[in-house]
């Protein structure tokens, strides 16, 4: 899958278009029913899902970042559901071949500082779903798409799903964007959509001091998921950039030039480096996804510490070694890398991440670590 998708990276990041036929792709080659949290018989552990999510984003950054979202969206019945609805609904899912995505925010304790987006009004039978929100991943083109929104009665915060093609919901893609052109988002358009009960997961809660351990997992799965993502663009411009100079396309010559050797030693030091962080934090996450309901009430706290360092490390490699490749090769697309890291990188500061890393370290604050998800 991954070679059959570099193949033709280039021409379909210029041309930008939804990401139909790579939905197609990701389907045929059965990875949409792979995908999906370990059963019986079906799923992948999270090791193996972030391994593959890696290797589809080092060919193409905009596919891994759909899958990635499709993956950790798979695991919603598990956050907010009980497991019996979670088994029936991953169940389903793989039956039918359900592409995922969504967005559903981390709990703040800034919460009522903020209008919310999204209302739900409750009716006889469920609930009329309004607002609107930005999905960063397969909004054009996903089966489910998984939002949080906020009770207009009681003031509770539900996650609920949206099957494709629900009555009301209308979806304006984002054109022209910078990075990430393929990966179909856009903003989803909600006007009075009809949520049954059978499409409600279940409750978020309204800050992250209420967070079951469990559901706490949500949103660092989600960044860590992420962060594969940003490994993949790492590697892909990395060797694509070697493997231009091998073939005469470089800047300055290659084999014995000291100053080129040089770059590269930091380049892939770096790479190396970021890997290493991100290979520790899914190791841990995977520790904890395996735990389940029985999750220790501070194990999430020192999850999250870990995926927030691992996005700090994998951000600033990703944005160094693809705008230095730059200077490495002449060859029209390589500049699609640093583009992808861009978009990829743009909403999330660093300097938030790293003050609250500091504050977890220094003062053991659960609240810090929630914090570097805003």
């Amino acid at each position: 899958m991954a070679d059959d998708l570099a193949a033709d990276a280039i021409a379909r990041d210029q041309a930008g278009l939804p990401p139909i036929d790579e939905k197609a792709r990701l389907y045929e080659a059965g990875l949409l029913a792979a995908l999906t949290p370990p059963g019986p018989g079906r799923g992948v552990d999270w090791r193996t899902g972030c391994a593959v999510i890696r290797a589809i984003a080092a060919a193409d950054s905009s596919v891994g970042a759909v899958l990635a979202r499709h993956y950790v969206h798979t695991w919603s019945g598990r956050f907010y559901a009980s497991n019996h609805e979670a088994t029936a609904l991953e169940e389903e899912s793989l039956r039918e071949q359900w592409l995922w995505t969504g967005t559903v925010r981390a709990p703040s304790s800034d919460e009522d500082t903020y209008a919310p987006d999204l209302t739900m009004r409750p009716r006889d039978t469920g609930y009329v779903l309004s607002g609107c929100r930005s999905v960063e991943a397969a909004a054009t083109v996903a089966d489910q798409i998984v939002v949080d929104a906020v009770c207009s009665v009681t003031g509770d915060i539900l996650v609920v799903r949206i099957p494709r093609g629900a009555r009301g919901v209308t979806v304006e893609p984002f054109h022209h964007r910078l990075g990430q052109r393929v990966a179909g988002a856009g903003e989803i358009t909600l006007d009075r959509v009809t949520i049954t009960p059978g499409q409600l997961m279940g409750h978020r809660p309204h800050d992250e001091e209420s967070a079951a351990p469990f559901t706490a997992l949500a949103e660092p799965a989600l960044r860590l998921a992420l962060c594969h993502v940003g490994l993949g663009i790492v590697e892909g411009a990395l060797t694509e950039a070697r493997d231009l100079n091998r073939g005469g396309h470089a800047r300055r010559l290659p084999g014995e030039d000291p100053d080129l050797l040089l770059t590269y030693g930091e380049l892939a030091s770096a790479a190396q480096t970021a890997t290493a962080v991100v290979h520790r934090a899914t190791a841990v996450m995977a520790r904890a996804l395996d735990t389940g309901p029985h999750l220790d009430a501070e194990e999430p706290a020192n999850v999250a510490a870990l995926v927030a360092t691992a996005e700090t490390v994998t951000s600033k490699a990703a944005l160094d070694v693809t705008t230095r490749v730059l200077e490495l090769a002449d060859a029209p697309g390589l500049d699609r890398f640093w583009r992808n890291a861009r978009v990829l990188t743009a909403h999330h500061p660093v300097t938030r991440r790293l003050r609250s890393i500091g504050e977890h370290y220094l003062n053991g604050s659960h609240r810090a670590v929630a914090a570097a998800f805003h």
